[in-house]
């Protein structure tokens, strides 16, 4: 009996394959740009991902149980789908980010139809091209060759995405890139079958027509992006810059620079001295003569210029995931004049890193450590809520030290206020709530966590715009519709302030 022998590859089969890790790259890549701008758009990254994946595969079934429905001129069909998926995908972030700003309304509603247009394409793209070749490929071989690139394109984007693409790209300009990648598989395609198109004139139209819009897109990414953006927030944008933890944005206007991150405003620059002065000082003061501080968050240095009005401030360690945050705020004057060039300062060190993680590896002790992470509005940042990460805490606190949290509205997210609360007296900390009244906020609350009760300092520093030692004890008080309510312990296993979080912010 003869071995049967698989007849050697041809250049159109390996020509079909290469398109496959390219179709397989686009794909997933239109997938993460809609999952992350849903993120940034709606929060809750883990259920805008959950919700955006589970669409797109459903939607890519959808597209392969149509593909029956192909029979014949497959080359022809898999060059239009290809077009449309160009269009369609690369356009998606440009889109979005548009829609967003002008119509607000529509976000969702685009941002799933056009999620299920491009998964649904997609999905009847790889049975396409398993058809053509299976005129000369074994199936044994055809669906181990065809199945290999397309992981190995999913591989590739997935890498690229968070570490390349987007810090280097953005999002908007990284859609359209590979809008323009899916366009030239469609004119490869084009080039391949040539003979057996039967309207060679119209799809080469097609071809030329689609890749002219991707390109006068990408050629004006940035005037649609400065568009989406000044209209999104109202002042003009004079600094942008997509990280691979968030999207930064930083406006001008009449009341000076504004910082916003995924959206949510951080800080304005006519009354973040009120939200500064009240995270720091009530912790710092009650200490008496802190030496060693630490700063978790707070990459703006705000924080970090109150803390140095204390000359027994022998150092200070920032810790701050992202490392465009702090070059962004030492390097660009406007913005390093705004805290006081504080993160030049000596005697602060910064330090990228996950805080969780930076407090399971620290083996330091602090007198004061503060607390500026952005509000719980996602799970990653959720954990560093949960009573795991003030145990941990807990175990770098000196033993007459403070941690003070910022901890989102008791007025707006009453009962996520008081989760914060229980979370920090669960580990056996003493918390001692307050709050302040920050115009661009609201009523904005803090917690101080310590080994012994908070005590009324016998000083602050000179020069201070908000605080006085006469008014700082209005602070500890609470008046009925911000009063204390039962609350859940916030748990790594089951992130309740999340929820809780989002339920209380959305109704307002």
């Amino acid at each position: 009996m003869k071995a049967t022998i698989s007849p050697a590859p041809r250049p159109i089969d390996i020509a079909l394959l290469a398109s496959v890790f390219v179709v397989a790259a686009c794909g997933l890549l239109y997938e993460l740009a809609a999952g992350a701008l849903a993120s940034y758009v709606l929060g809750d990254s883990v259920l805008q991902f959950s919700t955006i994946i589970g669409t797109y595969l459903f939607a890519m079934g959808v597209g392969s149980w149509l593909s029956r429905y192909f029979e014949r001129q497959l080359p022809a069909h898999f060059l239009r789908i290809e077009l449309l998926v160009a269009l369609i995908g690369g356009c998606l972030p440009a889109v979005l980010f548009l829609a967003n700003a002008y119509a607000p309304g529509s976000f969702r509603f685009l941002l799933y139809g056009m999620v299920l247009l491009v998964g649904t394409l997609v999905g009847l793209e790889i049975p396409l091209v398993m058809r053509i070749l299976k005129r000369n490929v074994a199936l044994k071989d055809l669906v181990s060759q065809v199945l290999t690139f397309d992981y190995l394109g999913a591989l590739a984007v997935s890498l690229a995405f968070p570490l390349l693409l987007v810090p280097q790209l953005g999002l908007i300009r990284t859609g359209l890139l590979f809008g323009l990648l899916n366009a030239l598989v469609a004119v490869w395609a084009l080039w391949l079958f040539r003979w057996e198109l039967r309207r060679f004139g119209a799809h080469a139209a097609a071809c030329v027509l689609v890749l002219c819009l991707l390109g006068a897109a990408l050629a004006g990414a940035g005037h649609i992006t400065t568009l989406a953006e000044d209209k999104f927030y109202q002042d003009r944008v004079v600094f942008t810059a997509t990280s691979p933890y968030q999207r930064i944005v930083v406006t001008q206007g009449a009341l000076g620079h504004r910082l916003f991150l995924n959206g949510n405003l951080q800080f304005a620059e006519h009354d973040e001295y009120r939200y500064h002065e009240a995270l720091v000082h009530p912790a710092m003061a009650a200490q008496g003569a802190p030496k060693s501080v630490a700063v978790l968050g707070g990459g703006d240095g705000m924080a970090v210029r109150e803390i140095l009005k204390y000359p027994s401030v022998e150092s200070v360690t920032l810790v701050e995931l992202d490392p465009a945050m702090t070059q962004l705020f030492t390097d660009d004057p406007a913005l390093a004049a705004l805290n006081g060039r504080a993160l030049s300062d000596p005697r602060v060190r910064v330090v990228h890193q996950d805080a969780f993680q930076w407090l399971q590896q620290e083996v330091g002790f602090f007198d004061v450590v503060v607390v500026d992470f952005p509000d719980p509005t996602n799970f990653g940042i959720g954990k560093l809520y949960t009573n795991s990460f003030y145990s941990l805490l807990e175990k770098r606190l000196a033993a007459s030290g403070y941690a003070v949290i910022q901890t989102t509205s008791p007025l707006v997210a009453r009962h996520s206020f008081w989760t914060v609360v229980q979370t920090v007296e669960s580990v056996g900390l003493t918390a001692t709530p307050y709050h302040a009244h920050v115009p661009s906020f609201g009523e904005w609350g803090f917690v101080l966590a310590s080994r012994r009760p908070w005590r009324l300092p016998e000083a602050l520093p000179e020069g201070l715009r908000f605080l006085s030692l006469p008014t700082l004890p209005l602070l500890f008080d609470f008046p009925l519709d911000m009063a204390r309510v039962p609350a859940e312990v916030q748990r790594l296993s089951n992130q309740v302030l999340v929820t809780t979080y989002e339920r209380e912010w959305g109704k307002h």
